[in-house]
């Protein structure tokens, strides 16, 4: 058994801690007097009963805020939790073709498939995990010809994709959102940001001043690695970034810094520029230009470029609400810059989860959809209707538009 099996958010692993967590408080007093000679177990006793009353606290904490699914996604051992996904498949997706026949028995139930595979960027040379929704019509004839949108979902720190698919179901919410056709047919890819170790390696998805370039790895490197592999639309229009937390510093970010290849960004409770605390090494050695180059409030005023951002935050994270205060009033055209602010039970992973409905749709409506091979439309994916499919599955992957 791995750590990415062991479940947080499980209520029966809540309640057999809680049981445990009792009974340890009360062989406290319970065995006080009969090891007056035994002090060692009597310190044994108190430590085990105070460690289960720190873990069953921290356990409803985490079912209560939604944060981590497995003990693997919260210590980031980067073992891939399975749960949500399809498959397994080879380096850099080579044998992707495998998933044929379960795309196309998934796509009859209206669902996507789910793939996991390791991703090494030809730039970086860096190697991590990837996970991969291909909707219900990447497997169907009619599509064939055409090229997908994209969705780049940035998980949050020091999550890896497991926290997608395990935790809050992303998968079923495409599902959900294509069918109902707010959401075109759409290929999303998520990365892990960090990579291992993540404990003490918050990497704000920035290219480390002597260190690891992780804003290359995930613009350059996963796009051109999906666009050669995935055969998807090559139109920045196509192209979105999002993520919670941390994931939305990511998303807002990155668009800001490549609108050549990206044309949306949507951050839920994200923040304006890379933190600074325990869990995020030294990322600029002093380079006050490349810390400013990463800051999100002085990219859309000093390089403000034609791209949409959407900002949502709670109105109780005051930190994330102020920020985007500040990221709005510096904006300057050609920037297009919206956000919401919702009741929330504060910074929380199920704030998010409430809200991706609503920002699938905002996605839908600004991003293109499918378009021929070869060709840049510039239609409104979520607005106008897609083609429709005709029955029947192509046997092969698409041709990429190169």
């Amino acid at each position: 058994m791995h750590l990415s099996s062991i479940r947080l958010d499980s209520p029966v692993n809540m309640i057999v801690v809680v049981v445990l967590t009792l009974l340890a408080i009360i062989a406290v007093p319970w065995f006080w007097d009969r090891w007056k000679r035994k002090r060692l177990w009597r310190s044994v006793t108190i430590l085990l009963a105070v460690v289960l009353v720190v873990l069953s606290a921290g356990m409803g904490g985490n079912m209560i805020g939604g944060f981590f699914p497995t003990v693997g996604s919260l210590l980031g051992t980067g073992v891939y939790s399975a749960q949500g996904t399809d498959a397994e498949a080879a380096q850099n997706g080579e044998d992707l073709e495998k998933l044929r026949d379960t795309g196309v028995a998934h796509a009859r139930e209206g669902k996507g498939t789910v793939v996991h595979m390791k991703v090494t960027g030809r730039r970086t040379k860096v190697t991590r995990d990837v996970t991969v929704y291909l909707p219900p019509q990447y497997f169907d004839a009619a599509y064939k010809e055409l090229r997908f949108p994209v969705i780049e979902w940035i998980p949050n720190y020091p999550s890896g994709p497991e926290v997608v698919t395990g935790g809050y179901h992303l998968p079923e919410q495409l599902d959900a959102a294509i069918g109902k056709r707010v959401l075109p047919p759409t290929v999303v890819v998520v990365p892990d940001p960090t990579g291992v170790p993540k404990v003490g390696h918050d990497t704000e998805c920035v290219d480390e001043v002597n260190g690891t370039a992780n804003d290359t790895y995930l613009t350059a490197d996963l796009r051109d690695w999906a666009l050669q592999k995935l055969g998807v639309a090559a139109n920045r229009r196509a192209w979105t970034i999002a993520g919670w937390s941390s994931g939305g510093y990511c998303a807002m970010n990155l668009v800001t810094r490549h609108p050549q290849w990206y044309g949306q960004a949507v951050s839920v409770s994200g923040y304006d520029k890379a933190q600074v605390d325990a869990e995020t090494e030294d990322l600029f050695h002093g380079r006050q230009d490349i810390n400013d180059a990463n800051n999100v409030r002085l990219n859309v005023a000093r390089h403000p470029s034609p791209v949409d951002i959407l900002a949502i935050s709670g109105d109780k994270e005051n930190y994330e609400s102020f920020a985007i205060d500040q990221i709005r009033a510096a904006a300057r055209p050609p920037v297009q810059f919206s956000s919401w602010r919702i009741k929330d039970a504060g910074h929380n992973m199920n704030t998010f989860k409430s809200q991706i409905p609503d920002l699938l749709a905002w996605i839908g409506a600004h991003t293109t959809g499918p378009s021929p091979a070869g060709r840049q439309l510039e239609t409104t994916g979520g607005v106008l209707p897609w083609p429709l499919p005709r029955s029947g599955a192509h046997g092969a992957l698409a041709d990429t538009d190169q």
